[in-house]
């Protein structure tokens, strides 16, 4: 049996600000590890929402690489192909919060094992019989090797008619946003889904207003656009239409990684063959519930939590 969904790129523990505004050059608390990476956090989440979901990443052999190898196994998550290095430790990230929401990482990844990911770690019948590759475009700017498995499994499903969905997840810290437009390219334009956050959508298009914006996502040849609005809920472009689903209001206390688990709940619910309205609107309560938990990786447990959440608001 194979996984209907695959997902590749950086795997890795994330360790956090325990207070806000506080930058990194200055000495205090952080807490953590915490399971992260966005690959890692949406295969997770697609696991926990009963989909079926392979991973292809690395990891070191250390206390970190086997803290992840066991949350990804005990969510349900086919890690087959999450290879251990002994001579790489395993990806991290330190992220700071300003009070404004906004946030600032320092990434170990490029010469962490997380940066290791090759061609030689994709194999041809795993992605081939698979229904959608979900590619993050942090992936992509990891490291050139890691640029390359993506690209290698990105053609391998276009040409055996896997549905690609992208999320641009732009990471300037990894690389110009410039550059990282013109590597996202080669998958953008083979993708049957693209799901970009309000700021992601004006770089990759140059169009400030998400409306326009989605439309000229949707001429590159998508099936359906998904712009994510944060606290506005999310908008989705497909044939001739617009769909607006507003938020839920929920207590913000992490939004690390909801565009991640919001990505993961749309992905499922497509292949449910659910109406549009009805996967926005359960997308968006994904992500709510996210938000309202602390740590990139804990989002909703089950299907059941987020109909459940869903229902309380009706």
């Amino acid at each position: 049996m194979y996984p209907n969904i695959i997902t590749l790129g950086e795997i890795l523990v994330e360790i956090m600000r325990k207070n806000r505004d506080i930058p990194h050059n200055v000495v205090g608390e952080y807490l953590g590890p915490f399971p992260s990476g966005a690959p890692a956090i949406f295969a997770d989440a697609v696991a926990r929402l009963g989909g079926s979901i392979g991973f292809i990443g690395v990891v070191g052999n250390d206390d970190f690489g086997k803290m992840l190898i066991e949350r990804l196994k005990k969510d349900g998550v086919d890690i087959k192909y999450l290879k251990i290095l002994d001579e790489y430790t395993t990806g991290t990230a330190f992220v700071m919060y300003y009070s404004s929401g906004e946030r600032k990482f320092i990434f170990h990844l490029r010469h962490a094992a997380a940066g290791q990911l090759s061609e030689k770690d994709i194999d041809e019948e795993y992605i081939a019989n698979a229904k959608i590759l979900h590619v993050m475009g942090s992936a992509i700017a990891v490291s050139k090797s890691s640029m390359n498995a993506v690209y290698k499994a990105a053609r391998i499903a276009y040409e055996n008619n896997v549905k690609i969905s992208f999320d641009p997840n732009l990471r300037p810290e990894l690389l110009s946003v410039d550059k990282i437009r013109e590597i996202c390219k080669p998958v953008l334009e083979r993708s049957s889904f693209i799901l970009p956050s309000r700021g992601e959508a004006e770089v990759l298009t140059g169009l400030r207003d998400p409306k326009s914006a989605g439309k000229r996502l949707l001429e590159i040849g998508a099936e359906i656009v998904v712009i994510k609005l944060g606290s506005e809920g999310s908008m989705g472009f497909l044939d001739d239409k617009i769909i607006h689903i507003p938020a839920y209001s929920v207590k913000e206390v992490d939004p690390t990684g909801a565009g991640d688990i919001y990505d993961a709940a749309f992905i499922v619910t497509y292949l449910k063959g659910w109406d549009i309205k009805e996967i926005l609107r359960f997308a968006n309560a994904a992500g709510a519930i996210k938000v309202t938990k602390f740590g990139p990786m804990e989002g909703p447990m089950s299907f059941e939590e987020v109909m459940n959440f869903i229902k309380k608001f009706r």
